[in-house]
């Protein structure tokens, strides 16, 4: 059967995200015996939306701009995923996107399925004025193609809760008057006064850690005095940082856009991401050397924590690792090679369809909240956000050992199994 992936690689260059995609429900639906009729239906999305749409800049001038939003799969439930402003968006990229957040909340048990949005432009190049208009007219463009029982978007790489909060008022005057705070549950992530949930700024970084806490009792591995490095230093990996941190772990060495740092006696991430919210980076932060990409890589570590973009352990980076297990914040950090060559070196995987699903399910808890008209405590988040966790790694765990999978496909497996239970039982209409 073809793979249906449509997608081409460039010319000297390796699988593009959605390659990467496509080859991991490839393996899983063999480990498992995927019913073929499902394994079709699920190599391509249901619904894909390009958008073009002019905006206003601040100096009078019109730019054309190029969105999308890819819905991926339903059948448990709303289509639910990020909305990314990056200068590299494009379709392959948002289709891997929606897929892995239909295999994430599926092993998370949530009733969602998976999408995923983004407008391909640099955000950092436009001010906060520019940010809005592009936000809102974003929204208007996608129109009824979201909703809160349709399609629920959430910030990703370049937005944040402000982002949220726009494309959620933009959304509010498309319905009648006695209908706008119905809808406020038409995004998750929003700031706490505009409807937010406690705990979900931080959520994906302490799910994250939830589950690095599990593995290391599995190992009988203490934290406490551990080192780490971290790659990508926006949400995740500086939530997830924080907390490793109180937990008496060392970070190390760090990575981003802008540069690498690192110090044996470690960095303080809280100042470094007191520093990145200033200046946009990690670079020209006084609290460690500077050291090149390659030399980041190399730096020998217990835990590594790749939370930038997708595609960065690759046949290049993957043989310079020096470190005990890799915990994917970032969505699709790993590709296929990379992944053969972290095996054959004994680094365990712990995969972002799992280590990453703590921004979902509190998304999922925010959700909750506003459907209910309810408020839940910070104490209440975590304490479910770490069921949660607990359960699906637990699980995973499981199917790995009794099949003797590996992590991804053991997760993979997990949710195919449940996504095509749920076929099996509702057929295809008509």
């Amino acid at each position: 059967m073809s793979d249906g992936s449509g997608a081409k690689k460039g010319k000297g260059k390796g699988m593009n995200a959605y390659e990467v995609a496509v080859a991991q429900l490839n393996r899983a639906a063999d480990a498992m015996h995927l019913d073929e009729q499902v394994h079709t239906i699920l190599l391509q999305p249901k619904n894909e939306l390009i958008v073009n749409f002019p905006v206003k800049m601040d100096d009078g001038s019109y730019k054309l701009l190029k969105g999308y939003r890819i819905q991926h799969n339903n059948i448990m439930g709303p289509y639910k995923g990020g909305i990314r402003f990056h200068h590299d968006v494009h379709l392959d990229e948002v289709k891997a996107l929606a897929a892995w957040m239909t295999w994430k909340c599926a092993v998370m048990e949530i009733p969602f399925g998976g999408a995923k949005g983004g407008i391909k432009f640099n955000p950092r190049e436009h001010s906060p004025a520019e940010l809005e208009r592009i936000t809102r007219r974003f929204t208007h463009a996608l129109g009824n193609n979201i909703g809160p029982d349709h399609d629920i978007p959430a910030p990703d790489v370049g937005t944040n809760g402000q982002t949220m909060v726009w494309l959620m008022d933009t959304y509010m005057n498309f319905v009648p008057q006695d209908r706008k705070n119905a809808v406020r549950g038409v995004v998750t992530g929003k700031t706490l006064t505009s409807g937010g949930s406690q705990g979900r700024e931080k959520a994906t970084g302490q799910g994250l850690v939830y589950v690095v806490q599990e593995w290391a009792k599995e190992n009988h591995f203490p934290l406490d005095g551990c080192t780490f490095i971290v790659q990508g230093f926006g949400n995740v990996g500086s939530f997830a940082a924080r907390i490793l941190s109180r937990l008496g772990a060392s970070m190390i060495a760090v990575q981003d856009h802008t540069g690498a740092l690192r110090s044996n006696e470690g960095l303080h991430p809280g100042r470094l991401a007191e520093h990145v919210r200033q200046t946009g980076g990690v670079a020209g932060y006084a609290g460690g050397e500077v050291i090149t990409r390659e030399e980041f890589f190399s730096t020998e570590c217990d835990l590594f924590i790749p939370a930038a973009l997708e595609n960065q352990i690759t046949a290049e980076t993957a043989p310079l690792l020096k470190c005990r297990a890799v915990f994917e914040g970032a969505n699709g950090p790993t590709d296929i090679e990379g992944e053969a060559i972290l095996a054959s070196k004994g680094i365990d995987v712990v995969p972002d369809i799992l280590a990453n699903a703590g921004g979902v399910t509190v998304s999922y808890f925010e959700w909750l909240q506003n459907r209910r008209a309810e408020s839940w405590t910070l104490d209440e988040v975590d304490e479910r956000l770490h069921r949660m966790m607990v359960h699906a790694y637990n699980t995973v765990r499981r199917v790995a050992r009794d099949r003797k999978l590996d992590n991804r496909t053991a997760a993979y497996v997990h949710a195919l199994e449940r996504i095509q239970q749920v076929y099996k039982e509702r057929g295809i209409f008509p």
